[in-house]
């Protein structure tokens, strides 16, 4: 008889952990400190996040301002330098996009869209903004996450980006959408304290986590009152930091835990460093960078009226649009109506045009376009200066037909209607994300007039000193900014949706 005797709870614990950890995608979290079953090597996660990033520049346009890249590199350093990941080597980009994002690739690969720049008032809220990506790469949010709208476990997401399943051209918008939906409420608030944390580690004041959510939810409210002036359907907001209310005692108190013993670590309260950051920002180009785009435009205008490059974008200058379908698909105008299909017509893409009310409710003309009485994944499409919606056609079992991807921009009124359908489906391809991929792609070009385009000038953010007379109305006259001029100067300066600056405040203007 053998006498095995009991062994003490601390051998018990050991053993059991490092039997879990020799187990197939085990492994201790860095950021949580907890057990984690993952399914990739932090090794394969970093050339993951390589792989993807290396793609998505391919046709995702960078802003190429030196400078300001250089200084949102430092800051996104400093405070990479102070989390528990501080070994991996993070990349920081400014996408040249005014709409308000920021996201994160695995393996340290961190994207802020120029518009959100603009918003933010000090340092301090940059580096919110970046620490909370940063969490993401530092909790592995992008391997312990399941896709929202597929279940689908993100590896299995990347595969398809990497193979051709996915159109890399839409890997930046598809990729920052799918990484907010899928990591949830718990993970978006684990990012929200890790990151406080990492600000306050790195001497920033973590108030400014509260602070950059004030100033979403404050572009929120503007966005819905824009939707309620134009007779549009409110739409849901889908940025950063917005699964949590501003009110949530879970965040005031990862905020609150992060500023204990702030004084002892910092030898002072966090900075938020204004004057730094209005000194690096001077200058940025505010909303369309019309710079490019008349590039874009006189690159389009040189091309033939039809052509498909390397890319597989296909560009119809007459028509003014230009989409990138899947790789390998061919291209086939028959006048009504454009389809593009791979060689064993496995599947289809049809995009025809129609004429619409650019102030009717866009998913009322697609359910009727479609004949679509359940619309499943149902949301509002913003891209490129282009609005509309998108979602799910269910298939029929009697007849054995498949779920249909279905969508509608609206260009003035111009509706784009696109269809995306599975003939013979292929196993391993999700075709849904091929399809909303290449849809998300599809962006207005000018029709043959490059040189109108160019006498158009990029408005850039300016810093001006207010006086007794300043108010954001008289501004707004004085710059002629345009429709909601006022409420864009009280947005860009935490005034929305009232108060007058003081005089000598340091304000941006819009010029």
């Amino acid at each position: 008889m053998f006498n095995f005797g009991v062994l003490p709870n601390s051998t018990v614990t050991a053993l059991l952990l490092s039997a879990a950890l020799a187990l197939p995608g085990c492994a201790i979290n860095p950021a949580t400190g907890k057990l984690d079953t993952v399914t990739m090597s932090e090794s394969r996660e970093i050339s993951m996040g390589k792989e993807l990033h290396e793609e998505m520049i391919k046709t995702v346009p960078l802003y190429e301002d030196e400078a300001i890249n250089e200084y949102v590199r430092a800051v996104g350093k400093k405070v990479a330098a102070a989390s528990d990941r501080p070994d991996i080597e993070y990349h920081f980009f400014i996408i040249d996009s005014p709409d308000i994002n920021a996201f994160a690739l695995p393996g340290g690969y961190i994207y802020v869209n120029r518009g959100l720049l603009n918003y933010l008032q000090n340092e301090a809220q940059l580096a919110a903004v970046l620490g909370h990506e940063i969490a993401h790469v530092t909790a592995r949010h992008h391997v312990r996450q399941k896709s929202a709208s597929t279940g689908r476990n993100v590896g299995a997401v990347f595969a398809g980006i990497l193979t051709g399943s996915y159109t890399v051209a839409s890997a930046a918008a598809e990729w920052g959408s799918a990484a907010a939906a899928g990591y949830g409420r718990e993970m978006e608030l684990e990012a929200d304290g890790f990151g406080a944390q990492y600000m306050k580690d790195a001497g920033y004041s973590p108030d400014a986590m509260i602070d950059v959510l004030a100033i979403l939810k404050a572009h929120e409210r503007f966005s819905k009152q824009q939707a309620r002036d134009a007779g549009r359907k409110v739409p849901s907001y889908h940025g950063v930091f917005t699964s949590h209310p501003s009110s949530d005692q879970r965040l005031l108190q990862a905020v609150a835990d992060a500023k204990e013993g702030e004084s002892q670590s910092t030898g002072a309260k966090g900075e938020l460093k204004a004057e730094e950051f209005r000194d690096n920002t001077d200058g940025i180009i505010w909303g369309d960078n019309h710079d490019r785009i008349a590039q874009a435009a006189e690159a389009a205008a040189k091309a033939s009226e039809e052509k498909q490059d390397k890319e597989n974008r296909y560009i119809h200058n007459r028509l003014g649009f230009t989409i990138v379908f899947p790789q390998q698909w061919q291209v086939a105008n028959q006048g009504a109506v454009l389809t593009s299909a791979p060689d064993d017509n496995s599947a289809e893409m049809q995009l025809r045009l129609a004429r619409v009310d650019p102030k009717t409710d866009f998913e009322t003309v697609l359910r009727d376009q479609f004949d679509v009485k359940l619309l499943k994944q149902s949301e509002p499409l913003s891209q490129f200066g282009l609005r509309g919606h998108t979602g799910i056609k269910p298939g029929k079992a009697r007849d054995g037909s498949e779920d249909q991807r279905v969508a509608i921009l609206v260009h003035g009124n111009r509706a784009y209607l696109l269809e995306g359908s599975v003939n013979k489906p292929e196993p391993g391809v999700d075709y849904d994300q091929l399809f909303l991929a290449s849809i998300r792609t599809l962006q207005p070009v000018a029709p043959r007039a490059p040189s109108r385009l160019t006498t158009k000038h990029s408005k850039t953010i300016k810093y001006v000193v207010a006086n007794d007379n300043t108010t954001f109305a008289r501004l707004a006259n004085e710059l002629k900014i345009g429709n909601y001029g006022e409420e864009y100067l009280r947005l860009i300066n935490g005034y929305y949706p009232r108060g007058e600056p003081y005089p000598g405040e340091i304000i941006k203007i819009i010029q």
